[in-house]
Formats: structure tokens, C-alpha cells, sequence
């Protein structure tokens, strides 16, 4: 029986108790829906298999005592099928063992469903619009946007699991200042001149910047000979604007791709695939912003100041009212962030019932304004609008930080990442810490085969359990004749009731949006299943004296081998963990190796 299970069967108990007139003042519209009455795993298992605070929940409602009500909950426990013993314990306490049977039984349902065990479809008829990563295209990835990557892609597949649908969207910034720095540092480049005060510089910026040339003389253009003079006209005769030449804007129309590209191949090596990749300059280009901002001002939303176009933020819990276009005619920031959340919403295809959005920790102070423009559009702020804000990433290497800095060219990309320590190491380190809280990555413990590698301790329990079918299947041993009420050592009930958690545990870690519970699930499974193979057998022990002859040597091996029936039950167990770690390091984005 899983938690699930007991948890429907206590409300069901309470409105049975409620329609027999024995809950006292307790009515059936003040109980709690089922998913509410939590199940939870006893610290001490002298206490039993599971245990609920039902009656402490209610019993103010029923006008009664909590130990007084969770007897009568405890009278009607016992009474069900699958229960072996209920008792009451401190100030209301209901503990519940299950017969063997029963608390074996997810060993066949876990079978049954395969790697669909635990998903449900409880966000079904939801489009969850998940933009993450969304670095700017001035550079490779830094560690950062890798961690976003790693958590984003998890969290995407998690909520998948839990019925929604889910559209991966990624930001691609190329509009606005930070691209004219990229652009000019490209033109230094080339030229050999120093990097401009606010450019970019490093190794990459030489090697964008010689592809740009190759490119250019191979069609023709000698880019290098354009005018560097501000002013001129773009590639479709248009007027370039203030602070560009002609010069720069060949480099830009050119590197911006290149760099796009690597961003690209780099997410598809991570395993990360992206549904959406939405151009910025298409807001400004569709006239989406103008859009936007019409829909506002209609709203009565929009006011003009000191020959600026403001939104009234703080009619909607902003600081303070914000600029949208600036008095010189130029669009600020924000007014791209209007027109895209906007977009999001209203699209042909799969428009977003929830927009997230996954921001680093630099924009926390983007929150009030976001949420403002979200209430504007007569949306619900927390509802359809969530944002993720994480937080930094340290890289570590023989107990030193490794320093990073786009700007000083000594950045920590996601491909040297997944060079040191592999994308399996990579995206699981950093899946697994909250991303509200800052991590460490340590290159040193990432890279071995040690149990304190978390990704290896995982990665090694299933591939131990692909051992144990191989072992099994030489030995002759199948699910044929199994018993699963034959598990019933306290090692089978750890893994048992590690396994009755996971549905649950999915289910929280989409509605959290936490999907570092995942991996906290698994690395628990893991070492409950390794302790577990310690102590049970499914296959006889090889006979280790090599002294005993004949009789001895027999006594020893009939010692180490469970009867049929039982080898058979953990077997099926055995493989039931396998299905659990495999499904979890899917969800995360790691493979599940069958030897190590």
C-alpha cells in the first residue's frame, strides 16, 4: 500500500466517521482534500511503516481531543485490508505497519508501469512556457547559464511528468548595447588595437573575429577596408546609427550568428533542447513593442513625462512609475520585456498559461517591475507570470576557486565544464542544489569514482542492480514462482518504502519547481539499495574459503542462498530500483550506465 494509497484511505475514514456522526462538530466540507493529509516515513521505524497527523489536523474542527479522534481513526485503520497494526501515539499521532504483502506491493506496480511510475497528469491542460539560460550572444556560455541550463532542462522534464506541456524557450539578446561593444571589440581585434574600455576580450573574440574576415573574403568583402567612420548604411541601405560605421555592423551581422551557433551546439551537448529560440530584434522588427505599449496605454496604464513615454508601474505594486521610451526617441529596456511577455501570452501556438522565467541573481530588482506589467495585462502575478531568480556558481579545483570573467577572457565556459568532468557530472552537480542557494562545483571530486561523488554514487547503484539481472540470469534465476510478501527483512522494508515515496516525490518537485529533490531521492534510493545488496542476496555468494571441500563447502553455499521464491521476490525488487534510478537520472538528464 503506498502513501497515496493510505492517504485516500484516512479521508475516506474521516467522512465516513463525519456520515456515521462520530467526528462531532466536523462536517464534510471542513475536511481537507485527500492530497492534503500527509503520510509520512517514521524516523524511528519502531514506530512502524507510516505515520499520520490526520487526527491532530481535524480535531480542532471535530471539537475533540487529537488522541481521543485518532482513536477512532486507529479503530477503522485496522479494520482495512493490507494493515497489519495501527497505533496512537503522543499527542495524536496514527502509526501505521503494513503486512508484508502490501508494503511489497509497489514492487509490482513499479514493474508494471515502468519508467511511467510515479508520473500523473496533474498539470495536464497547462502550457508552461519555461525560458531559461537566455545569455546574451557576446560570448560561449558561461557556468551561470550553464547551471540554468542543467536546472532548467530538469525542471522542464519534471513538469512534463506531472502531465504539463511544456515549451523551452531561449531568450536570444541580440538588440541593444552590449551587442554594439561585441561588435567593436571585433573590430579591435582585427585591427590588433587594444579592446575598447567597455568591450569583451579573450580568446574567443580573436578567433570570432578571424572568422569574420575568412567569411567576408570569401564572399568577396574586404571587410577590414570598410569605413570606420560613424555613420553609412547597414546591409539593406538604411541609415546606421549613432557611434556605428559600416565596418562594424559587417562584423556584427556576421559574428552574431557565428556565436549563436556555438550557443546551439553547446546547449544540444549539454542535452538540452530548446523548443523556441526567440530573437529579441523580432519584437522591434514585428512591431511588437508598439503593440504592447498600445495595449497598455488602452489600459489607461501609460502617461507621457519630460517627453518620455512612461508605464504607471506602480499602480500595480512596482517602487516606481518606468521609462519605456526614453525623451531622445529610443526604446528602453523594459519596453522589450513588455512586448515579450506579452507575446508569450498571445501566440498562435502554445501560448503560455504560465510564463517562468529563470533570471540570475544580478536581476533580482527586476521582479516588482515584472510583476507590475503582469498585473497590467490583467494577469494573475505569481500565477501566470513565475520567476526563478539563482544564484552564483563557484568553480573549484585542488581547493581553489577557478576566477571568471567574460569581460577578462578567463571565463568558465560550459564546454570547459563538460571537458573536466563530463556532462553526466555536470548536469547532475548542478541539478541537484537548490537553485536558490549558491553551489560549488569541485572539478576534483566531480571526476572521480568515489562514493562522495553524488553522480557516481547514482550512476553506480544502478549499474550495480544491471549486475545483479546479469548474475541472476547465469544462475538461472527469473521472476518465476516470486513472493513478494517473502520481503519482509527490515533491509527490504527501507527499500520498499524508499520506493512507495518516489510518486509523491514527483509531484512535489513540479509543483515546487524543485527538481534538485529528484536527485536528493535518488541519492537516498541509492544508498538504501546499496545497503541492501550488503545484506540480501538474490544470488548465492561464490564460496570465498578455498580450503572447505565437499560437505563444508556445500553447508556454505546453502547458507548464502534464499529459496527460490525469495530470490525471485528481490530479483523483481532488485530490478524495481533499477526502473526508479533510471527514471530519476532521465528527469535530470544523466545516463543510467549498466557497468561502471
Amino acid at each position: 500500500m503506498s502513501p497515496e494509497a493510505l492517504s485516500e484511505l484516512i479521508f475516506n475514514i474521516a467522512n465516513t466517521l463525519v456520515s456515521e456522526g462520530k467526528a462531532g462538530t466536523l462536517t464534510a466540507d471542513l475536511i481537507p482534500p485527500q492530497a492534503k493529509f500527509a503520510v509520512m516515513r517514521p524516523k524511528d521505524r519502531a514506530h512502524g511503516d507510516w505515520a499520520s497527523n490526520a487526527a491532530m489536523q481535524l480535531a480542532k474542527k471535530a471539537g475533540m481531543k487529537p488522541r481521543d479522534f485518532a482513536e477512532l481513526f486507529a479503530a477503522e485503520l485496522t479494520n482495512a485490508d493490507g494493515i497489519k497494526s495501527v497505533e496512537v501515539a503522543g499527542p495524536g499521532f496514527i502509526n501505521i505497519t503494513l503486512d508484508s504483502a502490501s508494503a511489497a506491493a509497489v514492487v509490482d506496480t513499479v514493474l508494471e508501469a515502468g519508467s511511467d511510475y510515479g508520473k500523473n497528469d496533474h498539470l495536464s491542460g497547462k502550457t508552461l512556457n519555461l525560458e531559461f539560460v537566455s545569455a546574451n550572444p557576446t560570448g560561449p556560455i558561461h557556468i551561470g547559464g550553464t547551471r540554468w541550463a542543467a536546472v532548467g532542462d530538469s525542471m522542464a522534464r519534471v513538469l512534463e511528468a506531472n502531465g504539463a506541456k511544456v515549451v523551452r524557450e531561449y531568450y536570444f539578446n541580440d538588440h541593444g548595447e552590449q551587442i554594439n561593444r561585441f561588435a567593436k571589440s571585433l573590430v579591435a581585434a582585427a585591427h590588433g588595437e587594444e579592446t575598447p574600455i567597455d568591450g569583451y576580450k579573450g580568446a574567443y573574440i580573436d578567433e570570432i573575429a578571424k572568422r569574420v574576415i575568412d567569411e567576408a573574403n570569401a564572399d568577396g568583402v574586404d571587410v577590414l577596408n570598410l569605413p570606420r567612420v560613424d555613420g553609412g548604411v547597414d546591409k539593406d541601405g538604411e541609415p546606421l546609427g549613432e557611434g556605428d560605421s559600416e565596418q562594424r555592423e559587417e562584423f556584427r551581422k556576421r559574428a552574431v550568428p557565428m556565436m549563436f551557433d556555438e550557443i546551439q551546439k553547446s546547449m544540444k551537448n549539454f542535452r538540452v533542447n530548446f523548443d523556441v529560440w526567440f530573437h529579441e530584434n523580432s519584437l522591434y522588427s514585428d512591431g511588437e513593442v508598439d503593440k504592447a505599449i498600445a495595449d497598455l496605454r488602452a489600459r489607461g496604464d501609460i502617461f507621457e513625462k519630460d517627453g518620455a513615454t512612461w508605464f504607471e508601474s506602480t499602480k500595480h505594486g512596482d517602487d516606481k512609475d518606468r521609462v519605456i521610451i526614453k525623451s531622445d526617441g529610443n526604446y528602453a529596456y523594459f519596453a522589450a520585456d513588455i512586448a515579450y511577455y506579452r507575446n508569450k501570452r498571445h501566440r498562435e501556438t502554445n501560448p503560455a498559461d504560465v510564463a517562468i522565467y529563470m533570471l540570475g541573481a544580478d536581476h533580482h530588482g527586476y521582479i516588482g517591475r515584472m510583476m507590475a506589467m503582469c498585473e497590467a495585462f490583467g494577469d494573475k502575478p505569481g500565477e501566470n507570470m513565475q520567476i526563478l531568480i539563482g544564484q552564483l556558481v563557484n568553480v573549484m579545483k585542488d581547493g581553489k576557486a577557478v576566477r571568471m570573467s567574460k569581460r577578462a577572457g578567463n571565463v568558465v565556459t560550459i564546454d570547459d565544464l563538460t571537458d573536466a568532468i563530463g556532462v553526466d557530472a555536470s548536469r547532475y552537480s548542478l541539478a541537484r542544489t537548490d537553485y536558490n542557494s549558491p553551489v560549488d562545483i569541485d572539478l576534483n571530486l566531480l571526476s572521480s569514482h568515489s562514493n562522495e561523488n553524488p553522480v557516481y554514487y547514482v550512476q553506480y547503484a544502478h549499474a550495480r542492480s544491471c549486475n545483479v539481472d546479469r548474475n541472476a540470469a547465469a544462475a538461472g534465476i527469473t521472476y518465476e514462482g516470486a513472493d513478494v510478501s517473502l520481503l519482509d527483512t527490515t533491509a527490504d522494508g527501507e527499500v520498499l518504502a524508499a520506493l512507495a515515496q518516489w510518486p509523491a516525490l514527483l509531484r512535489e518537485a513540479g509543483d515546487l519547481r524543485a527538481p534538485h529533490r529528484v536527485a536528493h531521492y535518488l541519492e537516498d534510493l541509492a544508498a538504501t539499495y546499496h545497503k541492501w545488496y550488503n545484506v540480501e542476496r538474490v544470488v548465492p555468494m561464490e564460496l570465498t574459503d578455498p580450503e572447505a571441500r565437499g560437505e563444508q563447502a556445500d553447508a556454505i553455499r546453502i547458507a548464502k542462498a534464499p529459496e527460490p521464491a525469495r530470490a525471485a521476490a528481490r530479483l523483481k525488487l532488485n530490478d524495481a530500483v533499477q526502473t526508479v534510478i533510471a527514471e530519476g537520472l532521465d528527469l535530470l538528464g544523466v545516463t543510467a550506465p549498466d557497468k561502471m
